[in-house]
């Protein structure tokens, strides 16, 4: 295994004890708000294997709703997150699963208010680090280190052309590319990772492609 910095050695500043079970469940929690672009009204924690088992000694609960609120690895308010999204309006409702998954440190997040919902399964796999594997049922593989693209659209001739073009117009470098379709000639969503942050410009004009229904984002 290569490590980049000496921060994949030791693991992320954070806000309590574990890595795998406080620093990745902020991380997950975290995407799923920037991915849900607004405030939720509820927000609904599936956990499985060992995030069921140890989620309360081992500060999963208020590291998964600290992410929610939008708050780093090491804010201190999340050790308070759930009498905080209480404060914004949110419920939040845990729930333990018995299933058996991939890996033991997983979680499905799904964030609702009166105008959308979206769903979206993580996993933490130590060091503080992510993977994202699902949103809104299209598989993917996502790290979570780097600025990222969502492009929702139709599955129609042209589309990924049409969006790799736009980013090469903004030069702007992709270092990893997935498509995934849940059947052919139907909704598909691609993500991008790419090596810098993207200008709201460039979102509005992806945006406004042809056969495009969604695009967002997350950023470092």
């Amino acid at each position: 295994m290569k490590y980049r910095t000496v921060f994949d050695i030791i693991g992320p500043i954070m806000i309590g004890p574990s890595s795998s079970h406080t620093a990745g469940a902020a991380r997950i929690g975290r995407v799923a708000r920037t991915l849900f672009n607004g405030d939720p009204t509820q927000a609904n924690i599936h956990l499985y294997g060992s995030f069921a088992q140890t989620y309360k000694g081992h500060g999963t609960d208020v590291a998964v709703v600290g992410g929610i609120l939008d708050f780093d690895t090491h804010d201190p308010r999340i050790q308070e997150s759930e009498s905080l999204a209480k404060k914004a309006g949110i419920t939040v409702l845990f729930h333990e699963e018995d299933a058996v998954t991939d890996h033991p440190n997983t979680m499905r997040i799904v964030l609702e208010n009166d105008q959308k919902s979206m769903e979206l399964v993580g996993i933490s796999i130590g060091g503080g680090k992510i993977e994202i594997i699902e949103m809104n049922g299209f598989k993917l593989r996502l790290s979570g280190n780097h600025p990222a693209i969502f492009v929702v659209h139709h599955d129609r001739y042209g589309v990924i052309a049409a969006v790799s073009n736009l980013l090469a117009k903004y030069e702007m470098n992709i270092g990893h590319m997935e498509v995934s379709r849940r059947e052919k000639g139907e909704e598909a969503l691609m993500v991008m990772e790419v090596d810098q942050n993207v200008e709201q410009k460039l979102l509005d004009e992806l945006s406004s492609l042809p056969n495009i229904k969604l695009v967002s984002n997350i950023h470092e």
